[in-house]
């Protein structure tokens, strides 16, 4: 196991880790939410190595060379990266390329201590179209050098298709903050999905699980609906254009400014013209949505690894909703929502894991619940 912590499951055979996975699901519902699942159905991926279409590496120092890697567990120590099984073979030459310039001209890496030097990390995203694109965060930029560096890239990566600087001047942990700049082609990907094209900026977010959860929340008839569907963390409207083919509307909020102008731009171009787009948090979306009087048939929400806060639970209850369906990338949180969904009257009705990323301790799930009479 590398001493970065990632490949947490890569001394086990493939079939024990979705065992293991399983397991745990299993265990954070019945432990934290007092849920018994008696089957819990877990999808394998169709590829445990080089899988991963998006990376960010740390870039540091390490015997006087600017290198990138990730931080040893529980610290921001570096851990320099060679190899790693789970990124592509353009993504790491992409990050050497980088590196590589660092250490040509003597341009430093950022200290966050003394908050002196300059590269941060390096960001990289890539599509099944083909499209990639590097993400350089920088506390300060390469003034002079900037138009050199763009062409050692562009150079050394000839399958990059955009090349983005973010001056980030933040002193905390956030990665990608502050002003983006295109240095060179685009700095969105293109991917495709449920027969529509979305276009990705550096900051959206996508899940390939969303087919299942459409399916979920159009019910069992799968016919176009009359109704409503409200879906919060959106990032850029993927699953928000699959519910709109069988929702008469769609009402879909995200936080990330970035990430609502690509969910705009991904319904205009595909020509869906029943969505209306929120740029809030979870928590302000769910309340206007509800003192507005609006019922949805069904709410999809997709959090990070905290979870929802009971306020949007209780947000999204007083809308009584026949449907709730939650994507999970944390069991652990989703169980304890799941305990105060089932308070508030709402029963889980399925509940099925994905193993989005093979060798790591991650797993997603998708639950569905429903409302019960009372």
């Amino acid at each position: 196991m590398n001493p970065c912590g990632g490949c947490v499951l890569r001394h086990i055979d493939y079939e024990t880790e979705l065992a293991v996975k399983r397991e745990h699901v299993k265990d954070c519902l019945k432990r934290i939410g007092s849920i018994e699942t008696e089957s819990l159905e877990i999808h394998p991926s169709p590829c445990i190595q080089r899988y991963r279409n998006k990376a960010i590496f740390a870039v540091g120092t390490v015997d006087d060379q600017a290198v990138f890697g990730f931080f040893r567990p529980r610290s921001h120590d570096i851990i320099p990266v060679e190899d790693c099984l789970l990124q592509s073979e353009r993504c790491l030459s992409a990050a050497r390329a980088v590196t590589g310039f660092m250490n040509r001209n003597s341009i430093p890496a950022y200290d966050e201590t003394t908050g002196k030097g300059t590269v941060r990390h390096i960001y990289f995203r890539e599509s099944r179209c083909g499209d990639a694109i590097l993400c350089i965060v920088s506390a300060r930029g390469f003034g002079s050098r900037t138009q050199e560096l763009t062409d050692y890239i562009r150079e050394s990566c000839p399958d990059l298709t955009g090349i983005v600087l973010n001056i980030n001047k933040n002193r905390g942990n956030t990665v990608l903050s502050g002003d983006f700049y295109t240095l060179w082609g685009s700095e969105s990907v293109r991917e495709t999905f449920c027969g529509y094209t979305f276009l990705i900026s550096t900051r959206a977010f996508l899940q390939a699980i969303y087919r299942k959860a459409t399916d979920l929340a159009s019910g069992s008839d799968h016919q176009k609906s009359t109704g409503l569907a409200l879906e919060l963390y959106c990032g850029a409207g993927t699953v928000s254009l699959c519910l709109s083919a069988v929702f008469q509307r769609v009402i879909a909020a995200e936080i990330i400014p970035e990430a609502i102008e690509n969910a705009r731009y991904n319904a205009e171009s595909n020509g869906v013209r029943n969505i209306d787009f929120i740029c809030a948090d979870a928590a302000e979306a769910a309340n206007r949505i509800a003192e507005d009087g609006h019922r949805p048939d069904a709410v999809l929400v997709d959090p990070p690894r905290k979870g929802l806060s009971e306020k949007v639970i209780l947000d999204i209850v007083r809308m009584q909703p026949e449907r709730i369906v939650y994507i999970s990338c944390n069991p652990a949180t989703l169980a304890r929502d799941l305990s105060i969904f089932s308070r508030e009257h709402y029963s889980l009705e399925s509940a099925e894991s994905f193993d989005m990323f093979p060798r790591t301790r991650h797993i997603e799930t998708v639950v569905l619940m429903s409302r019960k009479d009372t």
